[in-house]
């Protein structure tokens, strides 16, 4: 039962705030030498080398360069304003514009953070200015911002390939046609509200529509074909085989860079401040990687996987049973713990137990990843309500955005379900 303790002692140090890379091989450390003695870690330096020289993994730093130099060129800022005017002189056309930029941003940067700031500071005063409804501003904004958590490149599902032992194209591959359902059926959504409560998003004025509409279709396409052309090499060279995904990711820095000098952006102050960014990123992520590898390594020394792995292989409903409960105790977790955290601790737990009731590994990731989307959303600790609470007008309430998000979380548990329950419809 010591790695049931562990695995209880690891949660409720999360939930106090003790920095989580800390937490995990803290734990690891002292439950290890007490079951098993010090001689348990005499490998540990071998499998820190295994993760330094995995090459998938190398195409995280170099996604989030591209993501972090995309945001600094002020691509999000022309996305939204064409968009916006494109769109304006529709019920809703703001928020519905919101959605699509967002899907462009997660498919070309794929940083959360920056996607959800950006349109906080540029697409939430315009709506507000409108009259929009507080809580579907908000609530748009932070659905849109979470979409770089499923929509490839995807950071999420670079670790979940590595963590699983998937190839990370295929995981890009079958991301797609979730991801562009999880899209059209945030703007249903907002369709349908806004036809229901006719002054939640009224249309913005024609006079206030710069321009006829052929010129506004000009500037739109012009916005959108530098993300565009991007997501093309990065995305087309994986699926066309012509390069895998880290070579596709150093691609994507280069063509970030080349974006930033036709957007006139450029300058060796940006370069470095972006790199600086990347690496405290980067280092982020590999601390918590390297302390989930100790704890995963005295969880399983203890005989812990084993007692978990019994236990859910044994639930009623076999597949389903497991599966169900799997997306539940994700689910819950992600209202308190962050994504990469859930990936490297929990993942490895269930994987195992997937395996032996013949669930494809394919369409097990990519529920894990659908449902992983959710903890950016989910009040208390969401990122992304932080995220736009930092940058929001003082009239906007943190109850508002909370308010505002619960929607767009019960529609992504209802594409996690449909998922679930129809996995042929997705080529899954």
């Amino acid at each position: 039962m010591i790695g049931i303790i562990m695995f209880c002692v690891a949660l409720a140090m999360l939930l106090i705030g003790f920095p989580v890379a800390f937490i995990f091989g803290g734990i690891a450390l002292y439950f290890g030498v007490f079951s098993e003695g010090a001689e348990l870690f005499a490998f540990m330096p071998y499998r820190i080398q295994n993760i330094m020289q995995n090459t998938v993994l190398m195409a995280v730093p170099l996604f989030v360069f591209m993501g972090i130099i995309l945001q600094k060129t002020k691509l999000a800022e022309q996305l939204l304003e064409s968009m916006g005017k494109l769109f304006g002189s529709v019920r809703g056309g703001l928020a519905i514009s919101t959605i699509l930029v967002g899907g462009l941003l997660a498919a070309s940067t794929g940083v959360v953070g920056a996607s959800v700031v950006a349109m906080g500071l540029i697409s939430l005063p315009v709506m507000l200015k409108y009259n929009y409804n507080k809580s579907l501003a908000t609530g748009t904004i932070c659905a849109a911002g979470t979409l770089g958590q499923i929509i490839p490149p995807s950071v999420i599902l670079i670790i979940l390939g590595d963590v699983m032992g998937i190839p990370v194209g295929d995981l890009f591959r079958a991301a797609v046609a979730p991801g562009s359902i999880l899209i059209g059926a945030y703007i249903v959504y907002i369709l349908i509200f806004t036809s229901i409560n006719k002054n939640a998003a009224p249309a913005i004025p024609l006079d206030e529509n710069a321009g006829n509409k052929r010129q506004q279709y000009k500037e739109a396409i012009i916005a959108i074909m530098p993300p565009l052309a991007l997501m093309l090499v990065v995305l087309g060279s994986i699926f066309t085989g012509i390069a895998t995904p880290t070579e596709s990711s150093a691609l994507g820095g280069v063509g970030a860079i080349i974006l930033a000098l036709l957007y006139r952006q450029f300058s060796w102050k940006m370069l470095f401040e972006s790199s600086l960014e990347t690496i405290k990123i980067t280092a982020m992520v590999f601390a918590i990687l390297l302390g989930a590898t100790a704890f995963s390594m005295a969880f399983t020394y203890s005989g812990g996987d084993i007692i978990v792995e019994e236990a859910l292989v044994g639930l009623p409903g076999e597949k389903i049973g497991f599966l169900i409960v799997s997306m539940l105790v994700i689910m819950a977790l992600g209202f308190f713990i962050d994504f990469v955290e859930i990936s490297f601790i929990i993942v490895p737990i269930l994987a195992p137990a997937a395996e032996i009731l013949g669930i494809a590994p394919l369409w097990f990731a990519i529920l894990i990843a659908m449902n992983l989307q959710t903890s950016f959303l989910t009040p208390p600790f969401g990122f992304s309500l932080f995220y736009l609470k930092g940058v929001a007008p003082a009239g906007v309430r943190t109850t508002d955005i909370y308010r505002g998000v619960v929607p767009f979380i019960i529609i992504q548990v209802l594409v996690v379900l449909s998922l679930l329950l129809f996995p042929e419809y997705y080529g899954l």
